[in-house]
């Protein structure tokens, strides 16, 4: 095949699968990674807009300056609402509404974000913060593209499982070993995360965790690629100082390594300022299957295969992440990956549907909307498939019990719910 017909395929797969996305990764491991940003600049037909990263990029005040200042190059008026709070502000919420102001006014058509030689920004917490809330807060017509020579430590297993972000090598959407540290034999631990938490080395279970802070800073620690200790100390000890917070952090990863010292390696390693899982431990983790298998139910070409891998996906999440533990960051975790395990449910009642079993289908549902009552969208399939199935009575109480939730909740019914019991009923 010509380099002009792999390029092509590589665009036209770009284009395919950063339709749903709100953050595209050019995979650092992507053979054609450079050649592919070329033509995506070179395009007339779509907005690109273009900052290289650089080592004074370490805070939100500098990246804005930097951002700001080759932006309005291209876009002569971008910035007004950056300069108008100004850099010195000391709310990064407000800097952050000012910046998504801006990105609003570039186009009114879909444009892409790029942020090129990732890897040369030595990205401090607060930029980092600030970088993660700007994929949730992105106007809908704008798409962040990262390109770099590494992995950027955002929590990419948890953005994918909500659809947010997808990991492109070349043409090949990356669906499995999203951080590259999970063994391709058999693996000496297993670390299944969804259910209460639980490590087997070699065949036993690990109980010797001296408490459940070492075991849940393993967790934490798998669940991006990359971490620093000040984001550990936030996540796990936020009430302490500085220093009190080091220490225990300290205690805990020693008991962490005495908890697996029969590996023979430290399970956390320290690199470049970052501590990771150590690549060289042979692991296989439960979410990244999970994931694995929400983005493989997305790409299926034809039914049975995304019914398998839906199915996959059901069944690994018949536990929601680190049951039984309420610290906030497990929380939101087990919020986000709720979500791919919505999908999964849905999507498999679509293949339910297509087959011709609608009970089935209804059964989903039902689980769907009992893993979030505030998805109006889903209780509108459900009141939808009752009256399909000639069960208008219970569409009907099922609009009422969602109508009394709503109330207590001080909730608003959306308009599309009452336009279409209205429609249900009048039938």
């Amino acid at each position: 095949m010509s380099l002009d017909n792999i390029l092509t395929d590589i665009y036209r797969s770009f284009q395919e699968n950063a339709q749903d996305a709100r953050v595209i990764l050019l995979h650092a491991r992507s053979r054609y990674r450079t050649a592919l940003l070329s033509r995506l600049l070179s395009d007339m037909d779509m907005r690109v807009f273009y900052y290289a990263m650089s080592s004074n990029d370490v805070d939100v005040r500098s990246f804005l300056a930097g951002f700001t200042h080759d932006l309005a190059e291209q876009v002569p008026t971008f910035g007004a609402h950056v300069n108008q709070i100004g850099l010195d502000a000391s709310d990064p919420a407000a800097l952050l509404d000012a910046f998504v102001a801006d990105l609003e006014e570039l186009a009114d058509q879909l444009s892409l974000l790029v942020l090129d030689e990732f890897d040369r920004a030595d990205i401090g917490d607060d930029l980092q913060m600030f970088l993660e809330m700007l994929i949730e807060a992105l106007p809908p017509h704008v798409k962040l593209v990262i390109s770099g020579r590494g992995l950027p430590r955002l929590p990419w297993m948890s953005f994918i499982a909500q659809r947010k972000a997808v990991m492109l090598r070349d043409n090949e959407i990356v669906a499995g070993d999203f951080y590259e540290n999970q063994s391709a034999g058999k693996p000496r631990l297993e670390v299944r995360a969804l259910g209460p938490g639980s490590v087997v080395l070699d065949g036993d279970g690990v109980d010797s965790w001296e408490g459940h802070l070492p075991r849940l800073l393993f967790f934490f620690a798998l669940e991006r690629p990359f971490v620093t200790r000040s984001e550990i100390c936030q996540a796990f000890w936020p009430e302490l100082n500085n220093d009190q917070a080091v220490n225990v952090f300290h205690v805990t990863k020693r008991r962490l390594h005495k908890a697996l010292d029969s590996l023979g390696l430290d399970v956390l390693i320290h690199e470049n300022s970052y501590y990771r899982v150590n690549p060289e431990l042979s692991i296989h983790y439960d979410i990244v299957d999970f994931v694995g298998a929400l983005v493989e139910g997305r790409q299926a070409q034809d039914n049975a295969a995304r019914v398998a891998a839906w199915q996959r996906a059901i069944e690994l999440h018949q536990r929601p992440f680190l049951q039984g533990h309420t610290e906030g960051w497990i929380v939101r975790r087990r919020q986000e990956y709720q979500m791919g395990y919505i999908e999964a449910l849905t999507g498999m009642a679509t293949a339910r549907l297509e087959e011709n079993r609608p009970e089935h289908a209804l059964t989903l549902l039902q689980k769907a909307v009992a893993e979030d009552p505030r998805r109006q969208d889903l209780h509108r399939r459900v009141m939808q498939l009752y009256a399909d199935l000639g069960r208008r009575s219970e569409a009907a109480s099922h609009y009422q019990r969602l109508q009394e939730t709503l109330k207590e909740q001080r909730t608003s019914l959306e308009p599309e719910t009452v336009s279409l019991y209205r429609e249900l009923m009048s039938s």
